[in-house]
């Protein structure tokens, strides 16, 4: 992988940023982008936020972009630039858990410190046959106590690595290729059948829908734009206003000047997140006619749609800011 030549402490922890609820084969590109234009810790901090959004867009989970920034800052301006030694010391900076921290450790200083990504919890709740969600307080605990019991104290890094490419690759969560698998000889869940049960899957409940109404606003290779504000979901991303219902929309549009009488009202689309699903009904319409009231507001802007300034931009965002230049 990528992120393991050489395996620092700068790039394990990007990478195990990156790989948090997101697949290798998604992570290998945006890793490979991101540690091109911010090579190390300095740069990181030093570069605007909107930057670093702009190489996350489309990665999701934005929080951990921003918490990424911010601990980037910390080290550089409190530690000189050096990652904390210790997994207490790594835990205190934002965005990183115990199992980054076990992973940073062990991975790039050489420390007996164990780790417990998603790759590792599957490995184990199969090898253990261990039945109950793992995000369970108890079953947390168990595996975390398995893992600190079978974590070496000589070349944990090793260890740990074969643990997440071992996940990634062969016990994977569909498809596992058992028959390649190097413990299947003791795995519990394999002689059991239960393989495909484990680990147990979360219960799930259906996903409640928000629906919402975006204002593009368009002169000729100009959008209109808002700032989310920086926390929450999109938090300091670059998105179409955005409004509850329609009415709420068309106040806007005639307290600005925005003339709707032309306006294309596009197909609904769905973006899913983890706890909702968010269904938009995109309005495209020319810009409002009192474009200096709008240029007040410090978080609107106008942004060229083949503009190469680097923003945050939400996957929906961008994909529909592509449409519309292919449209131009």
């Amino acid at each position: 992988m990528p992120w393991q030549l050489p395996p620092e402490p700068y790039r394990v922890w990007l990478s195990e940023i990156m790989l948090q609820q997101t697949q290798v084969t998604t992570v290998i590109p945006y890793f490979e982008r991101f540690i091109q234009h911010f090579p190390n810790i300095d740069v990181l901090a030093k570069a605007p936020l909107d930057d670093v959004l702009h190489y996350w867009s489309g990665l999701g989970y934005y929080a951990r972009a921003r918490n990424l920034h911010k601990t980037a800052v910390i080290i550089a301006q409190e530690h000189k630039g050096r990652f904390p030694e210790t997994v207490a010391e790594l835990v205190d900076l934002p965005g990183i858990g115990r199992s980054t921290a076990g992973a940073i450790a062990s991975l790039s200083m050489g420390q007996s410190e164990a780790i417990l990504d998603g790759n590792v919890k599957r490995v184990l709740c199969r090898f253990f046959a261990i039945q109950g969600w793992s995000g369970s307080t108890a079953i947390l605990k168990r595996l975390w106590d398995i893992s600190e019991q079978l974590t070496p104290k000589e070349r944990a890094g090793n260890y740990n690595q074969a643990m997440m490419d071992l996940g990634a690759t062969v016990c994977k969560r569909s498809k596992p290729d058992c028959s390649q698998c190097p413990l299947k000889a003791d795995c519990l869940a394999l002689k059991k059948n239960l393989v495909q049960e484990l680990p147990t899957a979360k219960k799930r409940m259906s996903l409640p829908v928000k629906k919402r109404y975006w204002l593009v606003s368009k002169n000729g290779q100009e959008v209109l734009l808002k700032q989310r504000p920086p926390a929450g979901l999109w938090g300091g991303l670059w998105v179409f206003p955005e409004f509850e219902t329609y009415d709420e929309l068309v106040a806007w549009c005639d307290g600005n000047g925005t003339d709707l009488r032309g306006a294309e009202k596009r197909a609904e689309k769905r973006h899913t997140f983890s706890h909702y699903h968010l269904d938009y009904t995109p309005i495209v319409c020319s810009p409002p006619v009192k474009r200096a009231k709008v240029e007040e507001d410090n978080k609107s802007s106008w942004y060229e749609i083949n503009s190469h300034v680097k923003i945050g931009l939400p996957k929906p965002v961008s994909e529909l800011i592509a449409q519309l230049t292919n449209e131009s």
